[in-house]
């Protein structure tokens, strides 16, 4: 106990002293010097070669080393220092140096949904048991850390740490090496730049976060067990959604890199970030999952400020799958994140299982809202009231949609109150808030339809929307004494039309590279139970409810840990195309799949990429459009980057000129174009992963107002021909311009149907 009480001391000197040293009088700043691909297989001698440039621009090897944060050396090369501005425009003239920019602070994207896709444990025919659940994989996920006594990351059935493993499991506070095991087989924390951009040192001894792997959030845990989590009988979230939870890939192994953090203003920075890419690729994670994002508007992906696409790329360079959410922003038009074209950009979906909660009214009609509040729903007929009625001030509407303080405590007291959301910023946790602080019981919030549910935990409260809230309302009004009493929230499965696309979940076309589809795929992301860390007086079931595409993007990773373990040289193109040629287009009726947006129209490739994923056709996918880096870089050349730029991201000798064309051929299985001209023809290329003697026929679907010419019409291979190009082109019909219109390219032979969705918007020259 006392080794345990020193290191948290010295941990918290070291972070106090790290600050101490450079007084906000210096008016420096942490800058990541960013050089590209490493010249030097050695990170000892990228390392010396760092701090030689950091010493020759500050004058001492001494400076240099306090200066010092961070040395990128595996993935790439580059270092995170602190720097005045003056000196970071000194050191960007360096040679070698492709930019310097300031440390930057990013966020998060916050058991039957792997049956809802199809993957059955106990079947034999399905992609789970074909790919041995994931054995010999690792996923490396990067957030905000594990809480590893959760029974998701127990060890039992797992096979040994793989050979080529070189990762640790790094010690600190409340966290030492005995909490990993054959299923967390490695843990690391990077804390230096939100140190540095917070300004203070983290205060351990109020729980405000923990300076090891160990996760404060809950985020990182929930994350880590979707992708992963070993088999927990008899999980639940408060008795409901009870069954057996499993993460998508329960054989395969975890690797947790904690850089996101909850002090201060919390939040996960550009220095961190890429050092955990930068480990990561060193280990030898096969799959990296990052549920964070930043805010539009986005940065380009050779800027360093766009940590994630950089440090994606490098991963991605060296046969590293990422799969990244595509943010909560949704669903306004062009609010999709992490858009880099290698990069598996992942939307988020409903799933068949909803928790109908019954509110019987005075008049004994029984209306229907969802609730997971199962614990203080016992107190029958109760008096109702309407918020707007019991408003502390009768000039002000803010008591419509129970903001705190609102509401007049004296009507309040002992009464079910009903509330109606007046934006998308109000949310029924806060509402809760100020009705219990008012003394009510109980809370009806009315809002329209969005997606997820979150526990209130100081009073019952259900969820409806506008038109249930409405009709209790007129009962309210018609009734000399209303009165009401809320039921139990019940689990149902299976009753619901779905998938939907989320609400939340980020829309398409990107906003910076609009001929790139963005996202690419959709998994579950609503309502999902997976492992969390313990909370409240009980300390919880150690599983919560969850959504956001934080909680769809492991699930791809998991998804693409089975593949792999079936197909080890694929690469992540190979994987991302698989993933979406075979995805689905129609929901569990048979109708096509919708969205949740304010339209509720029918889901486009902007809502959802090529589909949801369907995990037991893309093990299979008969082709798959491939691409190699140097195809990256003719497309970075395409949209416009200097030869500088792309050189020194790729560490090629890239002759930049800029070539539309090289844009919009990128070998993306989708084709997206965002300014058709009369006529333009693309190309793409395919290989056959299925029956060596194999022939495709075209089907084409041309979007609304636009022709298409496939040539050619049949794919033809054989022992010799493996790899068919084929060129598309597309002409304008004169009858439609100014929005996106869609359609599909498919080839089937007689086993495969290989879809790639087409996104097309037709200009006036």
């Amino acid at each position: 106990m006392d080794t345990k009480l020193n290191l948290f001391v010295v941990l918290t000197l070291v972070s106090i002293q790290f600050l101490s040293t450079f007084p906000k009088a210096a008016i420096s700043n942490v800058h990541i010097v960013y050089m590209g691909e490493k010249e030097n297989e050695d990170p000892t001698v990228t390392k010396m070669f760092h701090y030689k440039m950091l010493s020759d621009l500050l004058g001492s090897k001494e400076a240099a080393k306090s200066s010092m944060l961070y040395s990128y050396k595996h993935g790439f090369s580059g270092f995170a220092a602190r720097l005045t501005d003056s000196q970071a425009r000194e050191i960007e003239a360096f040679p070698g140096v492709v930019q310097v920019i300031p440390n930057q602070v990013h966020k998060f994207h916050t058991t039957r949904s792997w049956d809802f896709m199809g993957l059955n444990d106990h079947s034999t025919k399905n992609l789970l048991t074909k790919s041995n659940m994931g054995e010999g994989i690792i996923i490396g996920v990067i957030d905000s850390g594990v809480w590893p006594e959760s029974e998701s990351f127990n060890d039992r059935g797992m096979n040994p740490i793989p050979p080529h493993w070189k990762g640790i499991c790094q010690e600190g506070q409340l966290f030492n090496s005995s909490n990993c095991n054959k299923k967390l087989i490695g843990a690391r924390w990077f804390v230096k730049g939100i140190l540095d951009q917070s300004q203070t040192p983290i205060n351990i001894s109020n729980g405000e976060d923990i300076l090891s792997a160990r996760d404060s959030s809950g985020h990182g845990t929930h994350t880590a067990s979707i992708a992963a989590g070993n088999f927990v009988v008899n999980a639940n979230y408060e008795g409901l959604a009870a069954g057996l939870a499993r993460g998508g890939a329960p054989r395969a192994h975890l690797a947790v890199y904690k850089v996101c953090w909850s002090f201060g203003h919390g939040g996960c920075t550009d220095a961190d970030l890429l050092k955990a890419f930068d480990k990561a690729i060193q280990d030898g994670v096969h799959i990296l999952s990052v549920s964070i994002g930043i805010s539009i508007p986005l940065f380009s992906y050779a800027d360093q400020r766009n940590s994630i696409a950089i440090g994606s790329f490098h991963a991605t360079a060296k046969g590293i799958t990422v799969a990244c959410s595509a943010g909560n922003d949704g669903p306004t038009a062009m609010t999709v994140e992490n858009t880099a074209p290698w990069i598996i950009t992942v939307a988020a979906t409903t799933i068949d299982r909803a928790f109908p909660t019954a509110i019987t009214l005075g008049n004994n009609l029984t209306l229907w809202g969802q609730s997971v509040d199962t614990r203080m729903h016992n107190r029958g007929f109760t008096g109702i009231t309407f918020s707007d009625r019991i408003a502390l001030n009768d000039n002000d509407d803010s008591a419509l949609g129970c903001k705190r303080g609102s509401l007049n405590a004296t009507l309040a007291a002992g009464q079910i109150i009903l509330c109606f959301s007046q934006s998308s910023t109000q949310n029924i946790f806060s509402a809760a808030i100020s009705v219990a602080e008012a003394g009510g019981v109980g809370l009806i919030f009315a809002q329209y339809r969005s997606d997820g549910l979150e526990s209130c935990h100081y009073i019952p409260c259900i969820k409806v929307d506008y038109e249930v809230g409405t009709q209790i309302l007129s009962y309210i009004r018609k009734a000399r004494s209303p009165i009401a009493k809320l039921g139990i929230p019940k689990t149902i499965i299976g009753k619901w039309v779905s998938p939907k696309v989320a609400d939340f979940s980020g829309r398409g076309p990107s906003s910076i590279s609009p001929t790139v589809l963005k996202p690419d795929i959709a998994a579950p992301g609503v309502d999902i139970i997976a492992a969390y860390i313990p909370f409240g007086a009980e300390k919880s079931s150690g599983f919560a409810l969850l959504s956001g595409t934080s909680m769809s993007c492991p699930h791809i990773a998991g998804i693409t840990a089975l593949i792999k373990s079936v197909h080890k040289n694929w690469s992540p193109a190979a994987i991302r195309s698989a993933l979406v040629t075979t995805a689905s287009q129609k929901g569990t009726d048979g109708s096509n799949i919708a969205e949740e947006g304010s339209t509720r129209k029918v889901a486009d490739p902007f809502d959802m990429g090529g589909g949801v994923v369907n995990p037991n056709r893309a093990i299979d996918p008969g082709l798959i459009y491939d691409i190699e880096t140097n195809d990256y870089v003719k497309f970075l050349c395409g949209t416009g980057f200097s030869s500088k730029s792309v050189s020194g991201l790729t560490q090629t000798k890239a002759n930049c000129t800029k070539n539309r064309l090289n844009e919009l051929n990128l070998n993306l299985p989708s084709i997206t174009i965002p300014y058709l001209k009369r006529k333009v023809t693309v190309s793409r290329k395919v290989t056959n992963v299925g029956p060596v003697e194999s022939m495709y026929k075209a089907v084409v679907e041309a979007p609304q107002g636009v022709n298409m010419k496939v040539e050619p019409q049949i794919l033809r291979f054989n022992k010799t021909t493996q790899i068919v190009p084929f060129k598309v082109t597309f002409f304008t019909t004169g009858k439609v311009y100014g929005d996106y219109r869609f359609g599909r390219l498919i080839w089937r032979d007689p086993k495969h149907t290989v879809t790639i969705p087409i996104s097309m918007r037709a200009i006036f020259v």
